[in-house]
């Protein structure tokens, strides 16, 4: 289960390069602390019970926090 934490730090890495490269550099600076995230957590060796928890609660974390955005903050950009 540590090795799927590195690999989400992986794609997230890669996902961060692509941000920064594409000038979006809020969401390239965001996915850079999930890498380090995910990459610390992968490193850590903790049970496969624990990992579930943690990615259950960032899983949670997400939904509530894509949600909110998309709710009250995001704009509609119809043209």
């Amino acid at each position: 289960m540590d090795r799927m934490y590195r690999m989400l730090g992986f794609w997230t890495a890669v996902f961060a390069v692509l941000f920064f490269v594409g000038d979006m550099f809020n969401m390239a600076v965001l996915f850079f602390a999930q890498t380090a995230f995910f990459v610390a957590l992968g490193y850590m060796k903790l049970t496969e019970r624990m990992y579930i928890y943690i990615f259950g609660a960032y899983l949670t974390v997400f939904f509530v926090s894509f949600t909110y955005y998309s709710t009250f903050i995001m704009e509609p950009g119809f043209h």
